[in-house]
């Protein structure tokens, strides 16, 4: 399952002193959850950028608690710089990164905005995706007349704020929280020294494209190729050519990998060749790896493979270590996230998993080893989609192998998720029962505690079964009409599945006894039971057909 992940990037009015910034920042990281990304101050704007990441829950509290320190110690009324500005904190967007919809992501912005109105009394306009009303989308229009116009403007009532009292608040100003598409700044490095013709590209595929004049003489506009993309042509010293210097405002609309290829194409028909480009900050997971999926189908390669070669692919395929080394655990929002927390047991070797499991820890144990042979079961069916897709004499059928390649990696995935998931939810029950147990009061909110994470330690390995026994249909394809040289190991997956689901069970079935709710534990079981004696008979008429392929080998 993807995570949920949002990014803000809250502007504040102070570039000069980094003292009041550090308090700001020390605010957004005493949530936990959250991730500071990049702190950006400016002297002449006198304008700090900071941009951070986490789960929706801990990025929304970080940035009240950001808006509120920030209206604590940036006194408006003294404040000059050279960007336009209306209050501390001048704007806060939210941007959905994965696992969240735009939708989502603005009733997020609209309840941190309706908390700064309420509980800070800071004006706020809602901006973009989470404006109220059309002519309040444009950021520009929010702000009109700064700072120095506020009092006027709020007075009158077309530009009422969204949330927060009508009244100037000559200390913090006023704040537009909004919610916005995730920008990506992404430069494409070209084989000339030439602004001009690298300009000329540009106006071919930016969206606002270039004016020209008809045969009337009249100037026109003529948009360009690609929709969500600002450009510019220009010549980096530095580097020694010239660039393409795009801003994709909308990669749903408009992905990396469609910006490069179009570009591409512009290019070589001004006689011009791409060598490379490079990204400016960072970028959302699942970006890079349609990127390397895109490519892959270009060759007609399956796109089911692991999400290390995707990114290898992507980076290689676009150039994208050509001026600077691009580390994936630099530019990658998820793995800067990820950092160097907690070890998880899906990131150790084979060997480590082992000896972990074989520790006197009573964790991880047999929930996480059923979820990883289930991983691993179905991992064989995803490889002999993979070996299909490339058979000799197979060519036209790659993507319909690939499919099915890519199909089996997103079971894996979750199951490989749930290797942790089911020793956590383990630890979560021993921490439970480590609560104090003094008073009567201790006592209900222990006794409350053990059966929630009970509970969890029933939900996950149910989770694990369900999963594992979507994998079945895959392995059944490839034994019916994958590469047949490889249907003994499409065999081993039906039975490591089978396994997997066995294994769970009985996890469900002895955390089910401890459970108060015995209506719960009753039909939890009795879907169990269902899950298992289907897998069975699954695995039952798998084996037989590969007893039957092999035998259909042995006579010719």
């Amino acid at each position: 399952m993807e995570k949920r992940i949002i990014e803000c990037v809250p502007n504040f009015s102070e570039g000069r002193d980094m003292s009041v910034i550090k308090q700001i920042t020390d605010a957004i990281e005493s949530v936990d959850g959250v991730k500071l990304l990049d702190v950006d101050p400016g002297k002449d704007t006198n304008r700090t950028v900071v941009t951070f990441v986490g789960n929706p829950e801990a990025v929304s509290e970080a940035a009240f608690r950001a808006v509120k320190k920030a209206s604590e110690i940036i006194d408006m009324s003294k404040h000059h710089g050279a960007h336009p500005r209306m209050g501390a904190t001048d704007v806060c967007p939210f941007i959905p990164v994965s696992g969240i919809t735009m939708e989502e992501t603005v009733k997020y912005a609209r309840k941190v905005a309706e908390r700064i109105g309420n509980e800070l009394k800071i004006p706020v306009y809602c901006y973009e995706n989470a404006a109220s009303e059309e002519k309040r989308r444009n950021l520009a229009s929010c702000r009109a007349g700064e700072y120095e116009g506020l009092r006027k403007k709020i007075e009158d009532p077309a530009w009422k704020p969204d949330f927060g009292p009508a009244v100037f608040n000559k200390f913090s100003g006023a704040t537009a929280v909004g919610a916005r598409d995730f920008l990506v700044a992404f430069n494409i490095n070209l084989n000339t020294t030439s602004t001009r013709r690298a300009n000329a590209i540009a106006f071919d595929i930016r969206e606002k494209g270039r004016i020209v004049k008809n045969n009337e003489g009249k100037e026109i506009s003529v948009p360009g190729t690609l929709k969500s993309v600002k450009a510019i042509g220009w010549y980096i010293e530095e580097y020694g050519i010239a660039q393409i210097s795009m801003n994709l405002t909308n990669i749903s609309v408009t992905p990396v990998h469609i910006a490069f290829d179009e570009v591409c194409f512009k290019a070589d028909a001004h006689g011009v060749r791409v060598t490379g480009s490079e990204l400016v900050g960072l970028i959302p997971l699942k970006a890079i790896i349609d990127a390397g999926k895109y490519f892959l189908a270009k060759q007609q390669r399956s796109s089911g493979v692991s999400d290390s070669e995707l990114i290898r692919i992507a980076i290689k395929s676009m150039g994208l270590n050509d001026i600077h080394p691009f580390v994936p655990e630099e530019k990658i929002i998820e793995f800067v996230m990820a950092g160097k927390g907690k070890r998880k047991l899906i990131d150790m070797s084979l060997r480590s998993f082992m000896d972990e499991t074989a520790s006197e820890s009573p964790a991880p144990g047999g929930g996480s080893v059923s979820a990883y042979m289930g991983a691993l079961g179905v991992a064989l069916g995803t490889m002999v989609a993979n070996l299909s897709s490339h058979k000799k004499g197979w060519d036209t059928r790659w993507k319909e192998f690939s499919d099915l390649a890519v199909r089996g990696k997103d079971v894996q995935n979750r199951l490989l998720e749930l290797v942790d998931e089911d020793t956590e939810a383990f630890n979560r029950i021993m921490e439970a029962f480590g609560l104090p147990k003094k008073t009567e009061e201790d006592k209900k909110l222990r006794k409350k505690a053990v059966q929630e994470a009970t509970m969890d330690a029933i939900l996950i390995p149910m989770k694990v079964m369900e999963t594992a026994f979507s994998g079945f249909s895959l392995i059944r394809e490839m034994v019916e009409k994958g590469n047949p040289n490889s249907v003994t190991d499409a065999g081993v997956g039906a039975l490591a599945i089978r396994s997997c689901i066995r294994g769970a069970f009985l996890n469900v079935k002895i955390n089910a006894t401890g459970l108060d709710n015995r209506k719960f534990a009753e039909d939890i079981i009795s879907r169990g039971l269902d899950i298992e004696a289907k897998a069975s008979m699954e695995e039952e008429a798998i084996l037989k057909m590969v007893e039957v392929e092999i035998i259909r080998q042995s006579r010719n």
